[in-house]
Protein backbone atom coordinates (compact mmCIF):
# COMPACT_ATOMS: atom_id res chain seq x y z
CA UNK A 1 0.00 0.00 0.00
CA UNK A 2 1.48 3.76 -0.90
CA UNK A 3 1.71 6.31 1.55
CA UNK A 4 -0.22 8.45 -0.53
CA UNK A 5 -0.99 8.67 -4.26
CA UNK A 6 -1.83 12.18 -6.39
CA UNK A 7 -4.35 12.10 -8.73
CA UNK A 8 -5.00 14.32 -12.15
CA UNK A 9 -1.94 16.60 -11.90
CA UNK A 10 -0.35 17.98 -15.11
CA UNK A 11 2.99 17.07 -14.04
CA UNK A 12 6.06 18.68 -14.81
CA UNK A 13 9.04 16.46 -14.46
CA UNK A 14 11.62 19.25 -13.68
CA UNK A 15 13.58 18.36 -16.98
CA UNK A 16 12.12 20.73 -19.33
CA UNK A 17 9.50 18.41 -20.81
CA UNK A 18 5.93 19.37 -21.54
CA UNK A 19 3.56 18.77 -18.93
CA UNK A 20 1.27 14.90 -19.01
CA UNK A 21 -1.83 14.22 -16.98
CA UNK A 22 -1.24 11.39 -14.18
CA UNK A 23 -0.61 10.31 -10.91
CA UNK A 24 2.08 10.27 -8.65
CA UNK A 25 2.52 7.78 -5.67
CA UNK A 26 4.75 8.44 -2.54
CA UNK A 27 6.07 5.40 -0.05
CA UNK A 28 8.32 6.89 2.50
CA UNK A 29 10.63 9.59 1.16
CA UNK A 30 10.58 8.89 -2.05
CA UNK A 31 8.61 8.80 -5.60
CA UNK A 32 7.37 5.04 -5.82
CA UNK A 33 5.75 5.32 -9.30
CA UNK A 34 4.52 8.02 -11.92
CA UNK A 35 2.22 7.66 -14.50
CA UNK A 36 -1.22 5.83 -14.31
CA UNK A 37 -1.54 4.41 -10.53
CA UNK A 38 -3.38 1.62 -9.72
CA UNK A 39 -3.67 0.07 -5.78
CA UNK A 40 -4.60 1.32 -2.52
CA UNK A 41 -2.95 4.31 -0.82
CA UNK A 42 -3.23 5.72 3.09
CA UNK A 43 -4.33 9.24 1.07
CA UNK A 44 -5.41 9.97 -1.96
CA UNK A 45 -5.58 13.85 -3.21
CA UNK A 46 -7.63 14.64 -6.45
CA UNK A 47 -5.03 17.41 -7.77
CA UNK A 48 -7.28 18.30 -10.72
CA UNK A 49 -6.36 21.58 -12.59
CA UNK A 50 -2.70 21.60 -10.69
CA UNK A 51 0.59 21.27 -11.68
CA UNK A 52 2.66 19.20 -9.73
CA UNK A 53 6.78 19.46 -9.98
CA UNK A 54 9.55 18.84 -7.62
CA UNK A 55 10.49 21.34 -4.60
CA UNK A 56 11.80 24.13 -5.58
CA UNK A 57 15.14 25.19 -4.82
CA UNK A 58 16.42 28.08 -3.61
CA UNK A 59 19.89 28.35 -4.52
CA UNK A 60 21.09 31.16 -3.20
CA UNK A 61 20.08 31.52 0.82
CA UNK A 62 21.29 32.79 4.07
CA UNK A 63 19.80 30.81 5.78
CA UNK A 64 22.29 29.25 7.78
CA UNK A 65 21.47 30.84 11.15
CA UNK A 66 17.63 30.56 10.15
CA UNK A 67 17.43 26.93 10.70
CA UNK A 68 18.30 27.18 14.04
CA UNK A 69 16.15 30.59 14.57
CA UNK A 70 12.83 29.26 12.60
CA UNK A 71 13.08 25.78 11.99
CA UNK A 72 9.54 25.62 10.79
CA UNK A 73 11.13 27.54 7.77
CA UNK A 74 7.87 28.98 6.59
CA UNK A 75 9.10 32.09 4.65
CA UNK A 76 10.13 29.45 2.32
CA UNK A 77 7.41 26.70 2.18
CA UNK A 78 5.01 29.19 1.73
CA UNK A 79 7.13 29.55 -1.68
CA UNK A 80 6.83 25.72 -2.59
CA UNK A 81 10.72 25.94 -1.85
CA UNK A 82 11.89 22.91 -0.33
CA UNK A 83 15.59 22.61 -0.43
CA UNK A 84 18.05 25.89 0.13
CA UNK A 85 21.90 25.90 -0.48
CA UNK A 86 23.08 28.30 2.57
CA UNK A 87 26.76 29.65 2.97
CA UNK A 88 26.50 32.32 0.52
CA UNK A 89 28.64 35.52 -0.17
CA UNK A 90 31.29 34.30 2.00
CA UNK A 91 29.13 34.48 4.63
CA UNK A 92 28.92 30.53 6.69
CA UNK A 93 27.88 28.87 9.53
CA UNK A 94 31.49 26.91 9.79
CA UNK A 95 33.87 26.90 10.28
CA UNK A 96 32.89 28.59 14.07
CA UNK A 97 34.07 29.76 17.13
CA UNK A 98 30.73 29.31 19.76
CA UNK A 99 32.89 32.10 21.92
CA UNK A 100 32.85 34.33 18.91
CA UNK A 101 29.67 36.53 18.13
CA UNK A 102 29.17 35.57 14.80
CA UNK A 103 26.27 37.82 14.52
CA UNK A 104 28.98 40.73 14.49
CA UNK A 105 31.39 39.33 12.04
CA UNK A 106 28.40 39.17 9.37
CA UNK A 107 26.33 42.03 10.38
CA UNK A 108 23.49 40.22 11.08
CA UNK A 109 23.52 37.59 8.28
CA UNK A 110 24.29 34.77 10.03
CA UNK A 111 21.88 36.00 13.23
CA UNK A 112 20.82 33.28 15.82
CA UNK A 113 24.10 30.70 15.43
CA UNK A 114 23.43 29.92 18.99
CA UNK A 115 25.02 26.45 19.35
CA UNK A 116 28.23 25.30 20.37
CA UNK A 117 29.29 23.48 16.43
CA UNK A 118 32.88 24.39 15.10
CA UNK A 119 32.24 22.30 11.94
CA UNK A 120 29.65 21.29 9.52
CA UNK A 121 28.88 18.17 11.12
CA UNK A 122 28.11 20.04 14.44
CA UNK A 123 26.05 22.39 12.46
CA UNK A 124 24.12 19.60 11.26
CA UNK A 125 23.59 17.72 14.35
CA UNK A 126 22.27 21.14 16.07
CA UNK A 127 19.94 21.60 12.92
CA UNK A 128 18.88 18.06 12.89
CA UNK A 129 17.56 18.69 16.63
CA UNK A 130 15.30 21.18 15.80
CA UNK A 131 13.79 18.92 13.34
CA UNK A 132 14.03 21.72 10.09
CA UNK A 133 11.11 21.42 7.79
CA UNK A 134 13.17 21.70 4.79
CA UNK A 135 16.38 20.35 3.18
CA UNK A 136 20.13 22.52 3.43
CA UNK A 137 22.67 22.53 1.46
CA UNK A 138 26.00 24.28 2.48
CA UNK A 139 28.61 26.20 1.23
CA UNK A 140 31.85 26.87 3.10
CA UNK A 141 32.49 30.71 3.08
CA UNK A 142 35.60 32.83 2.93
CA UNK A 143 34.75 35.29 4.60
CA UNK A 144 33.76 33.27 8.29
CA UNK A 145 37.07 31.33 7.19
CA UNK A 146 39.19 34.59 7.06
CA UNK A 147 37.64 36.24 9.85
CA UNK A 148 38.30 32.78 12.61
CA UNK A 149 41.94 32.85 11.25
CA UNK A 150 42.93 36.65 10.35
CA UNK A 151 39.92 38.95 12.30
CA UNK A 152 39.98 42.28 10.27
CA UNK A 153 43.32 42.17 9.67
CA UNK A 154 43.64 44.40 6.16
CA UNK A 155 46.33 42.69 4.42
CA UNK A 156 47.77 39.06 3.07
CA UNK A 157 47.49 36.14 4.90
CA UNK A 158 50.86 34.41 6.03
CA UNK A 159 51.73 31.33 4.34
CA UNK A 160 50.89 29.41 7.86
CA UNK A 161 47.49 31.54 7.92
CA UNK A 162 46.47 30.41 4.28
CA UNK A 163 46.92 27.00 5.31
CA UNK A 164 44.53 26.87 8.45
CA UNK A 165 42.12 28.24 6.15
CA UNK A 166 42.61 25.81 3.87
CA UNK A 167 42.47 22.96 6.32
CA UNK A 168 39.22 24.86 7.24
CA UNK A 169 37.82 24.83 3.61
CA UNK A 170 38.92 20.79 3.15
CA UNK A 171 36.97 19.95 6.55
CA UNK A 172 33.77 21.49 5.18
CA UNK A 173 33.76 19.79 2.10
CA UNK A 174 35.07 16.58 3.84
CA UNK A 175 31.63 16.52 5.59
CA UNK A 176 29.59 17.73 2.86
CA UNK A 177 29.91 20.98 1.69
CA UNK A 178 29.08 21.60 -1.95
CA UNK A 179 31.55 24.56 -2.15
CA UNK A 180 33.52 27.55 -1.32
CA UNK A 181 31.57 30.77 -1.62
CA UNK A 182 33.30 34.33 -1.47
CA UNK A 183 32.03 37.98 -1.05
CA UNK A 184 34.42 40.22 -2.06
CA UNK A 185 32.53 43.00 -1.67
CA UNK A 186 32.25 42.52 2.41
CA UNK A 187 34.48 42.90 5.14
CA UNK A 188 36.91 40.73 5.14
CA UNK A 189 36.86 39.76 1.47
CA UNK A 190 37.38 42.85 -0.01
CA UNK A 191 40.89 42.77 1.35
CA UNK A 192 41.65 39.48 -0.17
CA UNK A 193 43.48 39.09 -3.28
CA UNK A 194 42.67 37.17 -6.26
CA UNK A 195 45.77 34.54 -5.89
CA UNK A 196 44.36 34.17 -1.96
CA UNK A 197 40.63 33.34 -3.39
CA UNK A 198 42.06 31.18 -6.04
CA UNK A 199 44.41 29.03 -3.80
CA UNK A 200 41.38 28.74 -1.29
CA UNK A 201 38.94 27.62 -4.52
CA UNK A 202 41.12 25.01 -5.21
CA UNK A 203 40.63 23.03 -2.26
CA UNK A 204 36.88 23.17 -3.95
CA UNK A 205 38.54 22.36 -7.33
CA UNK A 206 39.91 18.85 -5.59
CA UNK A 207 36.46 17.92 -4.22
CA UNK A 208 35.11 18.74 -7.77
CA UNK A 209 32.97 21.27 -6.34
CA UNK A 210 31.84 24.65 -6.51
CA UNK A 211 33.09 28.15 -6.22
CA UNK A 212 30.22 30.26 -5.75
CA UNK A 213 31.06 34.23 -5.72
CA UNK A 214 29.20 37.05 -4.74
CA UNK A 215 32.03 39.41 -6.73
CA UNK A 216 34.11 42.08 -6.66
CA UNK A 217 32.04 44.68 -8.29
CA UNK A 218 28.61 45.02 -10.03
CA UNK A 219 28.74 48.01 -10.85
CA UNK A 220 31.15 50.31 -12.87
CA UNK A 221 33.68 47.59 -13.03
CA UNK A 222 31.13 44.47 -13.32
CA UNK A 223 32.98 43.24 -16.75
CA UNK A 224 36.80 43.13 -14.72
CA UNK A 225 34.91 41.42 -11.76
CA UNK A 226 33.40 38.55 -13.81
CA UNK A 227 36.73 38.43 -15.57
CA UNK A 228 38.65 38.16 -12.54
CA UNK A 229 35.39 35.09 -11.42
CA UNK A 230 36.51 33.52 -14.44
CA UNK A 231 40.09 33.79 -13.90
CA UNK A 232 39.60 31.67 -10.27
CA UNK A 233 37.55 29.17 -11.75
CA UNK A 234 39.60 28.31 -14.00
CA UNK A 235 42.91 28.29 -11.88
CA UNK A 236 41.31 26.59 -8.99
CA UNK A 237 39.55 24.29 -11.54
CA UNK A 238 36.32 24.44 -9.30
CA UNK A 239 32.49 24.79 -11.19
CA UNK A 240 32.05 28.76 -11.18
CA UNK A 241 28.70 29.91 -10.20
CA UNK A 242 27.98 33.89 -10.21
CA UNK A 243 25.31 34.73 -7.86
CA UNK A 244 22.65 36.99 -8.01
CA UNK A 245 24.46 38.27 -11.08
CA UNK A 246 23.00 42.14 -12.23
CA UNK A 247 24.66 45.34 -13.34
CA UNK A 248 23.78 47.75 -9.98
CA UNK A 249 22.70 51.53 -11.03
CA UNK A 250 21.45 53.40 -13.63
CA UNK A 251 25.25 54.10 -15.59
CA UNK A 252 25.62 50.44 -15.82
CA UNK A 253 22.09 48.86 -16.82
CA UNK A 254 22.63 46.79 -19.74
CA UNK A 255 25.90 45.69 -19.08
CA UNK A 256 24.66 42.14 -17.64
CA UNK A 257 24.81 41.47 -21.79
CA UNK A 258 28.41 41.93 -22.31
CA UNK A 259 28.77 39.80 -19.20
CA UNK A 260 27.09 37.39 -20.50
CA UNK A 261 28.60 37.31 -23.45
CA UNK A 262 31.63 36.67 -21.22
CA UNK A 263 30.15 33.94 -20.05
CA UNK A 264 29.29 31.90 -22.76
CA UNK A 265 32.87 32.26 -24.20
CA UNK A 266 34.11 30.39 -20.94
CA UNK A 267 31.01 27.97 -21.74
CA UNK A 268 32.18 27.53 -25.08
CA UNK A 269 35.81 26.32 -23.82
CA UNK A 270 34.71 23.98 -21.82
CA UNK A 271 34.94 26.12 -18.37
CA UNK A 272 31.70 24.85 -16.24
CA UNK A 273 30.37 28.65 -15.45
CA UNK A 274 26.44 28.58 -13.86
CA UNK A 275 24.34 32.09 -12.79
CA UNK A 276 21.47 32.81 -10.52
CA UNK A 277 19.34 35.86 -10.55
CA UNK A 278 16.57 37.18 -7.85
CA UNK A 279 13.57 38.25 -9.59
CA UNK A 280 13.28 42.27 -8.17
CA UNK A 281 15.21 45.59 -8.99
CA UNK A 282 16.46 45.67 -5.18
CA UNK A 283 18.58 44.31 -3.63
CA UNK A 284 19.53 44.07 -0.22
CA UNK A 285 22.35 44.05 2.94
CA UNK A 286 23.83 45.11 5.26
CA UNK A 287 24.21 49.04 4.86
CA UNK A 288 27.85 49.61 6.25
CA UNK A 289 29.61 47.69 3.29
CA UNK A 290 27.59 49.92 0.26
CA UNK A 291 28.96 53.28 1.71
CA UNK A 292 32.76 54.98 2.29
CA UNK A 293 31.66 56.58 5.92
CA UNK A 294 34.24 59.49 5.05
CA UNK A 295 32.59 60.35 1.35
CA UNK A 296 28.61 58.70 1.61
CA UNK A 297 27.54 58.25 -2.33
CA UNK A 298 24.29 61.14 -2.35
CA UNK A 299 23.19 58.93 -5.72
CA UNK A 300 22.68 55.31 -3.28
CA UNK A 301 21.46 57.17 -0.72
CA UNK A 302 18.56 58.68 -2.19
CA UNK A 303 17.94 54.69 -3.86
CA UNK A 304 18.00 52.83 0.12
CA UNK A 305 15.02 51.98 2.05
CA UNK A 306 15.71 50.69 5.61
CA UNK A 307 14.84 47.00 6.10
CA UNK A 308 16.00 46.85 9.93
CA UNK A 309 17.29 49.04 12.44
CA UNK A 310 18.57 48.15 15.92
CA UNK A 311 19.42 51.53 16.45
CA UNK A 312 16.53 53.55 15.22
CA UNK A 313 13.33 50.96 14.27
CA UNK A 314 11.39 53.64 13.44
CA UNK A 315 13.02 54.13 10.44
CA UNK A 316 12.24 50.70 9.08
CA UNK A 317 10.45 50.37 6.13
CA UNK A 318 10.96 53.98 5.48
CA UNK A 319 13.20 55.14 2.77
CA UNK A 320 16.33 57.87 3.33
CA UNK A 321 14.20 60.21 0.95
CA UNK A 322 11.17 60.58 3.11
CA UNK A 323 12.94 60.62 6.19
CA UNK A 324 15.30 62.76 5.29
CA UNK A 325 12.60 65.44 4.18
CA UNK A 326 10.43 64.76 7.33
CA UNK A 327 13.61 65.86 9.32
CA UNK A 328 14.89 68.79 7.59
CA UNK A 329 18.03 67.09 6.77
CA UNK A 330 20.15 65.30 3.67
CA UNK A 331 20.03 61.74 3.45
CA UNK A 332 24.04 61.60 3.30
CA UNK A 333 23.55 62.81 6.93
CA UNK A 334 20.81 60.32 7.99
CA UNK A 335 23.62 57.95 6.28
CA UNK A 336 26.25 58.55 8.57
CA UNK A 337 23.85 59.04 11.68
CA UNK A 338 22.64 55.38 11.00
CA UNK A 339 25.94 53.76 10.75
CA UNK A 340 27.68 55.38 12.92
CA UNK A 341 25.40 54.48 16.09
CA UNK A 342 25.59 51.74 18.70
CA UNK A 343 24.81 48.59 16.52
CA UNK A 344 24.46 51.07 13.59
CA UNK A 345 26.92 48.49 11.67
CA UNK A 346 23.66 45.30 12.18
CA UNK A 347 21.52 48.17 9.85
CA UNK A 348 19.87 46.05 6.80
CA UNK A 349 18.65 48.19 3.65
CA UNK A 350 17.04 47.70 0.35
CA UNK A 351 18.74 49.54 -2.40
CA UNK A 352 16.92 50.14 -5.94
CA UNK A 353 19.95 49.68 -7.89
CA UNK A 354 18.22 47.03 -10.86
CA UNK A 355 16.63 47.79 -13.91
CA UNK A 356 14.03 45.94 -14.70
CA UNK A 357 15.11 44.86 -18.49
CA UNK A 358 18.60 42.95 -17.08
CA UNK A 359 16.34 40.91 -14.80
CA UNK A 360 14.47 39.77 -18.14
CA UNK A 361 18.04 39.59 -19.68
CA UNK A 362 19.18 36.95 -16.75
CA UNK A 363 15.95 34.92 -16.45
CA UNK A 364 16.20 34.73 -20.70
CA UNK A 365 19.99 33.02 -20.20
CA UNK A 366 20.32 29.10 -20.37
CA UNK A 367 22.06 28.69 -17.06
CA UNK A 368 20.31 30.99 -15.07
CA UNK A 369 19.15 29.45 -11.79
CA UNK A 370 17.11 31.24 -9.27
CA UNK A 371 18.02 32.93 -5.45
CA UNK A 372 16.23 34.42 -2.95
CA UNK A 373 19.02 35.71 -1.57
CA UNK A 374 16.41 36.76 1.59
CA UNK A 375 18.06 37.66 4.50
CA UNK A 376 16.01 35.72 7.72
CA UNK A 377 15.64 38.95 9.95
CA UNK A 378 11.72 38.93 10.57
CA UNK A 379 11.90 41.97 12.21
CA UNK A 380 11.17 45.68 10.64
CA UNK A 381 10.68 45.24 7.06
CA UNK A 382 12.71 42.58 5.14
CA UNK A 383 12.70 42.73 1.26
CA UNK A 384 9.93 41.25 0.15
CA UNK A 385 12.03 38.40 -1.79
CA UNK A 386 12.55 36.70 1.26
CA UNK A 387 8.84 35.63 0.99
CA UNK A 388 8.16 35.58 -2.82
CA UNK A 389 10.79 34.87 -4.84
CA UNK A 390 9.58 31.46 -6.76
CA UNK A 391 5.79 32.32 -6.97
CA UNK A 392 7.28 35.16 -8.48
CA UNK A 393 9.09 33.56 -11.54
CA UNK A 394 5.86 31.41 -11.65
CA UNK A 395 3.33 34.50 -11.96
CA UNK A 396 5.24 37.44 -13.24
CA UNK A 397 7.94 35.86 -15.93
CA UNK A 398 6.24 32.83 -16.88
CA UNK A 399 2.47 33.30 -16.94
CA UNK A 400 2.18 37.57 -17.51
CA UNK A 401 5.49 38.10 -19.58
CA UNK A 402 6.73 34.61 -21.28
CA UNK A 403 10.01 35.33 -20.72
CA UNK A 404 10.27 31.81 -20.24
CA UNK A 405 7.46 28.60 -20.30
CA UNK A 406 6.15 26.90 -17.57
CA UNK A 407 8.51 23.78 -18.19
CA UNK A 408 11.73 25.54 -18.83
CA UNK A 409 11.28 27.80 -15.39
CA UNK A 410 10.35 24.80 -13.69
CA UNK A 411 13.61 22.83 -15.05
CA UNK A 412 15.64 26.06 -13.82
CA UNK A 413 14.47 25.72 -10.32
CA UNK A 414 14.74 22.30 -9.79
CA UNK A 415 16.82 19.72 -12.22
CA UNK A 416 19.18 22.19 -12.93
CA UNK A 417 20.67 23.14 -9.27
CA UNK A 418 20.29 20.13 -7.82
CA UNK A 419 22.51 18.42 -10.26
CA UNK A 420 24.99 21.79 -10.50
CA UNK A 421 25.01 21.70 -6.81
CA UNK A 422 25.76 17.93 -6.21
CA UNK A 423 21.99 17.12 -4.78
CA UNK A 424 21.29 13.18 -5.05
CA UNK A 425 17.96 12.10 -6.26
CA UNK A 426 16.28 15.14 -6.11
CA UNK A 427 15.00 17.86 -8.08
CA UNK A 428 13.37 15.70 -10.42
CA UNK A 429 9.70 13.93 -10.54
CA UNK A 430 10.38 10.64 -11.31
CA UNK A 431 10.43 6.90 -9.66
CA UNK A 432 13.00 6.65 -7.60
CA UNK A 433 13.55 10.42 -6.48
CA UNK A 434 13.36 11.71 -2.97
CA UNK A 435 9.62 12.72 -2.58
CA UNK A 436 10.11 16.70 -2.35
CA UNK A 437 6.82 17.58 -4.24
CA UNK A 438 4.62 21.40 -5.06
CA UNK A 439 0.84 21.15 -6.21
CA UNK A 440 0.36 24.50 -7.47
CA UNK A 441 -2.48 26.17 -9.59
CA UNK A 442 -0.57 28.21 -12.80
CA UNK A 443 -3.24 30.61 -12.93
CA UNK A 444 -3.93 32.05 -9.40
CA UNK A 445 -0.18 31.63 -8.32
CA UNK A 446 1.27 35.07 -7.12
CA UNK A 447 4.05 36.86 -5.04
CA UNK A 448 1.84 38.94 -2.98
CA UNK A 449 5.03 40.25 -0.81
CA UNK A 450 5.38 43.72 -1.23
CA UNK A 451 7.94 46.16 0.15
CA UNK A 452 5.45 47.94 2.23
CA UNK A 453 4.15 44.34 3.63
CA UNK A 454 7.19 41.80 2.59
CA UNK A 455 5.62 38.95 5.49
CA UNK A 456 2.66 37.94 3.38
CA UNK A 457 2.54 34.29 2.39
CA UNK A 458 1.98 33.93 -1.73
CA UNK A 459 -1.38 32.75 -3.36
CA UNK A 460 -1.55 29.49 -5.18
CA UNK A 461 0.53 27.00 -3.82
CA UNK A 462 -1.78 24.01 -2.63
CA UNK A 463 0.30 21.48 -0.72
CA UNK A 464 4.26 21.47 -0.50
CA UNK A 465 5.51 17.72 0.60
CA UNK A 466 9.09 17.48 1.73
CA UNK A 467 10.92 14.20 1.97
CA UNK A 468 7.51 12.31 1.33
CA UNK A 469 5.29 14.34 4.37
CA UNK A 470 2.95 17.05 3.83
CA UNK A 471 4.62 19.89 5.16
CA UNK A 472 2.20 22.62 3.89
CA UNK A 473 -1.52 21.79 3.32
CA UNK A 474 -3.43 24.52 1.92
CA UNK A 475 -1.79 27.54 3.98
CA UNK A 476 -1.61 25.52 6.64
CA UNK A 477 1.99 24.55 8.01
CA UNK A 478 2.05 20.82 9.19
CA UNK A 479 5.39 20.72 11.51
CA UNK A 480 6.33 17.67 9.86
CA UNK A 481 10.06 18.17 10.63
CA UNK A 482 11.43 16.34 7.78
CA UNK A 483 13.94 18.32 6.40
CA UNK A 484 17.49 16.46 5.55
CA UNK A 485 20.71 17.78 5.29
CA UNK A 486 22.20 17.27 2.69
CA UNK A 487 25.96 16.19 1.86
CA UNK A 488 27.21 17.16 -1.72
CA UNK A 489 26.90 14.44 -4.02
CA UNK A 490 25.84 11.76 -1.48
CA UNK A 491 23.00 9.43 -1.57
CA UNK A 492 23.28 9.46 2.70
CA UNK A 493 21.67 12.31 3.94
CA UNK A 494 20.70 13.17 7.76
CA UNK A 495 17.56 12.57 8.64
Amino acid sequence: MYDTIIRNAQILDGFGREPFTGDIAIQGDRIAAVGSVSGPARSEIDATGLSACPGFIDVHSHDDGAFLRYPGMEFKLDQGVTTVVAGNCGFSAIPANPDADAAAASGGILAGLTDEFTDLAGYFDAVLARGPAINNMMLVGHNTVRTLVMGMARREPTLAELDVMRGHVERALEQGACGFSSGLIYRPGRWSDTEEVAELAAVAGRFDALYATHMRNEGDRLLDAVDEALAIGRTSDAHLHISHHKAAGPANWGKVRASLTKVDAALASGQPVTLDVYPYTAGSGRMIEYFDLDNPSEELARVIRIASCPAFPEYEGRSLTDLAAEGDTTEVSLVKQILTAPKGDRTLCIQFIIDEDDVRTNLAHADMMVGSDGIPELKGKPHPRLFGTFPRILARYVRDQGVLSLPEAVRRMTSLPSATFGMDGRGTLREGSFADLVLFDPAVIEDLATYDDPQRAPAGIDRVFVNGAVALEQGRHTNSGTGKMLRFRRSHHGA
